[in-house]
């Protein structure tokens, strides 16, 4: 059976692992990068807390000793469902089981300012790219004369009370608090403020009320000015424009506010629903196709009776799906009835600072705070890494930071803008 994974993140890089070594299955892993990488901790690559390849992995490296996967750098322009053939921009690809594992990309709200002049977070180089700018406008800041436009340097405004938004808020506070103060000593007077803005009544809507109570408790203390029920409407001038009326002067919007699925041609508008995920059945096959299937940030199942508006979507849901996808795989293959996909939430968590996360956990039902929490989320986070060698230097960066306070990664590094691949 000739299998297409869409997508290398965690629904497709797990797919193709659990297919990896079965002779029955001859695996094609497309992806527009050469490597994996670990978005819960691209934030610490963009505050300069942790290197690239610390929490990435070539996809020719992790499959090179499998013969029945193979990697194939490309972006897909279109499916043809007639011929099953997937159409990508260097050549196409038959198939008899097509899958998409794309994920999600950033969602501006149709807010163009926004999207042409904030700062993303959502792949590995928006968080180079947000480092080199953070740093550059450091340099300048140090160097501006007039107090007001070296404000606009230094005000932070991060949109998104989620895990991201939290997680770089508190990482910022930390870096203003302690490592910018001796950096950048010409700085020491000025005034700087880190905002923290969420549309909602609280921050992390997912978790318990204890969390997001909290983590307000935490992120105010840290100096972090969180404004709820609050929405970004505008981003131009250097000024982010609030829907209370109220503007900040910045230059620096970090978005952390939303995702949307992406709409591939060739696929039927029917099989599209909320926020352009793909509408999957209990077994991830894609509404009004007979062999293409969906799994993961980009599609909506609303099958499971405990999730009836679809599932959220995080890791733990794209690393099930995606795990569920293979064994129905190799039981249509031995005429075994499938496996209706059922997700087992095994909580949520989020850091906030050192020695600072919240933790739940549904089964039993409890949570935890400051320290305890913080070392629960350090180990899940490193034992998720994709190879041991991801997992090494991480926990050496991490400890050296910790004990140091302090870590020496910030250095400006731009491609040379006249180099052609």
């Amino acid at each position: 059976m000739k299998i297409v994974i869409v997508g290398g993140g965690f629904a497709g890089i797990n797919l193709a692992k659990d297919l990896a070594g079965n002779k029955n299955f001859e695996v094609t892993l497309i992806d527009k990068n050469n490597y994996n990488f670990f978005p819960p901790l691209i934030y610490q690559v963009a505050t300069a807390y942790l290197e690239p390849s610390s929490i990435s992995y070539p996809f020719r490296k992790l499959f090179s000793r499998t013969e029945n996967v193979r990697f194939r750098l490309g972006e897909v322009l279109s499916v043809n469902m007639a011929e099953n053939k997937v159409v990508l921009h260097n050549g196409e690809l038959e198939y008899d089981r097509l899958i998409f594992a794309t994920g999600a990309e950033t969602n501006y709200f149709g807010m163009e300012n926004v999207r042409k002049n904030s700062i993303p977070m959502k792949t590995l180089n928006d968080a180079i790219e947000m480092r080199n700018k953070l740093l550059q406008r450091m340099e300048r800041a140090s160097i501006c004369k007039n107090s007001r436009e070296r404000r606009k340097y230094l005000n932070l405004v991060i949109a998104g009370g989620g895990p991201t938004g939290v997680e770089v808020s508190g990482m910022f506070a930390e870096m203003r608090n302690g490592v910018l103060k001796r950096e950048y000593p010409e700085l020491s007077t000025s005034v700087s403020n880190i905002y923290l803005v969420d549309g909602g009544d609280a921050l992390l809507s997912p978790m318990s009320r204890q969390s997001q109570e909290d983590t307000l408790q935490a992120l105010t203390k840290m100096g972090v000015i969180v404004k709820l029920n609050c929405r970004v409407t505008d981003f131009i001038d250097d000024t982010v424009h609030l829907n209370t009326g109220e503007t900040i002067p910045s230059k620096n919007l970090i978005w952390a506010a939303g995702v949307s699925a992406k709409i591939f041609e060739g696929m039927p508008a029917e099989s599209y629903g909320r926020g352009r995920r793909m509408n999957v059945d209990a077994y991830n096959k894609v509404a009004h196709t007979e062999n293409i299937y969906s799994i993961g940030d980009t599609c909506i199942q609303l099958t499971d009776a405990a999730f009836p508006d679809g599932h959220p979507q995080v890791a733990q849901v794209a690393i099930q799906q995606g795990k569920n996808l293979a064994k129905n795989f190799k039981n249509e293959q031995k005429g075994k009835p499938l496996n209706a996909f059922k997700y087992n939430d095994k909580g949520s968590m989020a850091i906030i600072g050192k020695n600072k996360a919240v933790v739940d956990l549904p089964k039993p039902k409890m949570h935890f705070k400051g320290f305890i929490a913080w070392l629960m989320w350090l180990f899940i986070h490193l034992m998720s890494l994709i190879s041991y060698r991801n997992r090494v230097t991480t926990f050496y960066n991490w400890m050296t930071a910790y004990f140091s306070k302090d870590q020496s990664l910030r250095m400006i590094i731009r491609p040379d803008k006249r180099a052609k691949s």
